[in-house]
């Protein structure tokens, strides 16, 4: 079983993550807007993937999206999960194509820096194991760090996922390409190791080319501001206008 299923063209799959929809059916507590439509949307717009995070708190998605996504969605289904018994018997229940495994803190807006696999190796090698046995690929949310990828291959993971935040963050052009380079040297190791690589946190439509341009990524799981955009023009055109600006790297 592999993490990868090939490119575009030379270019980065696309993962949609679609949490902010639910994000804002759960302000109101009503049926709309649907995360599941909003994934149809997406695939149609080119999309290779539907990302979701089911959080502990189930603060936007729940879990009957979960399964419903896996009975709707055609491309590709990852979840992202917290490395806990509740999530993993979810996971081994649903079947995604894919769990990445990352931190999750309750007081958090958004999952905040990359698991720490070195300090939790321990626990998260069952976890690990366990979801591979069932027949699910696991991906590993990790910062830029070499260690946490050589981590990561030695876990038995399928694939690693770079957290880009700091990129998004950076405020200056010295700052940014510093960071890029810590993403190239982490991507580049993953690749020689024998992971999947993939990318993402904080991605947009202005920043996305560089991380498009290395070649060992070959996924990037964008979500807020493709949503964002959808608020405006739809989502299948938030989707589309997404997968020319990682084509045009």
């Amino acid at each position: 079983m592999s993490a990868d299923l090939g490119t575009r063209a030379g270019a980065p799959r696309l993962g949609v993550n679609i949490d902010h929809v639910a994000t804002v059916r759960q302000a109101r507590r009503v049926a709309d807007p649907d995360p599941v439509q909003a994934a149809v949307l997406a695939e149609l717009g080119g999309a290779d993937g539907i990302t979701v995070h089911l959080r502990a708190d189930r603060r936007h998605i729940q879990d009957r999206d979960v399964e419903i996504l896996r009975q709707v969605v055609r491309t590709r289904l990852n979840v992202e999960l917290a490395a806990s018994q509740e999530m993993v018997r979810l996971a081994l229940t649903v079947k995604p194509d894919q769990v990445t495994l990352v931190p999750e803190r309750r007081e958090e807006i958004s999952t905040e820096g990359g698991l720490d696999v070195v300090l939790n190796s321990v626990q998260l090698k069952p976890v690990v194991k366990m979801l591979r046995e069932g027949g699910v690929a696991v991906s590993l949310f990790v910062d830029p760090d070499l260690e946490q990828v050589k981590e990561a291959h030695k876990l038995d993971a399928h694939a690693t996922e770079i957290n880009t935040a700091a990129y998004a963050e950076a405020r200056d052009d010295r700052s940014r390409a510093a960071i890029l380079r810590r993403v190239a040297d982490a991507a580049r190791l993953g690749r020689k190791l024998g992971l999947a690589v993939h990318a993402g946190h904080g991605l947009t439509y202005q920043n996305v080319g560089a991380l498009a341009s290395l070649s060992e990524i070959t996924e990037l799981n964008i979500g807020h501001s493709i949503v964002a955009r959808a608020v405006l023009v739809g989502m299948e055109r938030a989707v589309r206008e997404m997968v020319e600006a990682i084509r045009r790297r």
